[in-house]
């Protein structure tokens, strides 16, 4: 019969007693973990292509508007560690749908936002809750998938969703602005994925002796906040402004204060243990690199669609279809190509893909055809696709499986960091409109140095290890 064939996965439910997990529950599982890092990945670029507007509709000058983009990121980078630690504790099933309903609600206060400073609290919410549901979804799925090429498959389901709602966000932006505004759409997004972790999600084993980090927190938000003010008024007030200088040097105090305070905790927020793997390393490096790249220029390419050639927040939207296009397939070849050549070849490639696509659109003008542009736009997201299922899946299986939160949250924190650094920096060089052009192709040439850096540091580093990488 035909229920004679199914086969089933045997989970601890976190209590000690194991139950059967049918492969439906496991899809559903893995559609849940989607939703929550895919709307995570849509609020970081959907708000760009919408700022003229909120910033016309709630008041407030340019700051207040880099803020509302800043601190949702900020927070995200932040706060991912401890969100990590909070479910090894926990346990990731309860602290992920706790993030999905805190995340569905300040979407809501964002929507009913009054004025410029309400948005900007409820971003800073959006951000904490983002940091909640992001390690706690690939800690499930690495509970879920227990075979390796079960999980590598699907890490890149979850990353194509993402990959694709990243590109998304401002095509998504630009369509809703003028109909149910930006944030509403979150609202059924965070429902559903409530229901599914709810009903389908496997519970992990949950470590009760780990302890939360509050200083090494406190340490990290003060660093990351400090670093990206200084680089985006830096931009704006002059490098040698005396306010940009104590930031970068405060930014520099509290670093070493968190490495310092990592180093002698009992448990800290980061275990700098996770160093001594080498590949936990090199892919936290290249997560990193990765996003100063792609998220600075995501951002900067939105203002130069709009501000330079004048297009309206629809047309900005789907000029960036052709990247929406070519994440989601690329996502999902990821894994067979990593199954062929190896996950490191397959990062290099795909890095370099991306970093050409840079170079292919440095003699980019103002007024420059779209259509000019598109293949270096599909370059560009293609390689991102390419490369992130195996450097995902390759950090966590560096590590053992109790450990997979802080691992999922310290490759998060680190592109998210990367994410608040190219922001910052390559808005900082296109702040004129008149050296708006001069900014934007230094900024494709730091793309691609960047990119090709990361594909250095993974293909060197795993030629040294040997083939154990």
């Amino acid at each position: 019969m035909r229920a004679n064939t199914i086969k089933y996965q045997t989970f601890d439910d976190g209590a000690g007693a194991p139950r059967a997990r049918s492969p439906l529950a496991t899809s559903l599982t893995l559609a849940a973990m989607s939703l929550g890092y895919g709307v995570v990945q849509l609020d970081v670029t959907i708000v760009n292509t919408a700022l003229d507007a909120m910033g016309k509709t709630l008041g407030g000058g340019v700051a207040e508007l880099q803020w509302v983009v800043s601190a949702y990121t900020i927070a995200f980078a932040a706060f991912i560690l401890t969100a990590g630690a909070l479910g090894d504790r926990i346990g990731a099933k309860r602290i992920f749908m706790a993030g999905f309903a805190i995340f569905t609600a300040a979407s809501l206060a964002c929507a009913l936002s009054p004025n410029a400073i309400v948005l900007i609290a409820a971003r800073l919410i959006q951000g904490l809750a983002a940091a909640i549901l992001v390690p706690n979804s690939l800690a499930l799925l690495n509970h879920a998938y227990t075979d390796d090429r079960a999980r590598g498959r699907a890490v890149a389901v979850w990353a194509a969703g993402a990959s694709l709602a990243l590109t998304a966000g401002p095509f998504v932006g630009g369509a809703l602005i003028t109909l149910v505004g930006i944030f509403l759409v979150n609202l059924p997004i965070g429902l559903g994925g409530l229901w599914l972790s709810w009903r389908y999600a496997a519970e992990t084993t949950r470590a009760t002796s780990r302890e939360i980090d509050l200083p090494g927190q406190l340490a990290a938000i003060g660093a990351l906040g400090a670093l990206a003010g200084a680089i985006i008024e830096g931009g704006a007030l002059g490098w040698d402004h005396p306010a940009v200088i104590a930031a970068f040097v405060g930014a520099a105090v509290l670093a070493a204060l968190f490495i310092w305070r990592e180093s002698r905790a009992a448990q800290p927020m980061l275990p700098l243990s996770l160093f001594g793997h080498r590949l936990f390393t090199l892919t936290t490096i290249v997560g990193l690199l990765v996003n100063v790249a792609i998220y600075g220029l995501i951002f900067v390419l939105s203002l130069y669609f709009q501000r330079i050639n004048g297009l309206s927040a629809w047309w900005t939207g789907l000029a960036f279809v052709p990247m929406m296009g070519a994440v989601l397939p690329v996502n999902l070849l990821a894994p067979r190509l990593a199954e062929r050549i190896g996950p490191c070849p397959t990062i290099v490639v795909g890095a370099c893909v991306s970093a050409l696509g840079c170079l292919g659109l440095v003699w980019i003008e103002a007024g420059t055809s779209y259509f000019a542009i598109f293949a270096q736009m599909i370059a560009i997201s293609g390689g991102l696709g390419l490369l992130v299922p195996p450097l995902t899946s390759t950090l966590l299986g560096s590590v053992e499986k109790a450990r997979s939160g802080i691992a999922a949250g310290v490759l998060n924190a680190t592109r998210q960091t990367g994410s608040v650094l190219g922001v910052a920096l390559f808005g900082s060089l296109v702040v004129s409109e008149a050296t708006f052009m001069t900014g934007l192709h230094l900024s494709l040439i730091i793309s691609a140095a960047v990119l090709l850096l990361a594909a250095a540091v993974i293909g060197l580093g795993a030629r040294a290890q040997g083939p154990t990488m």
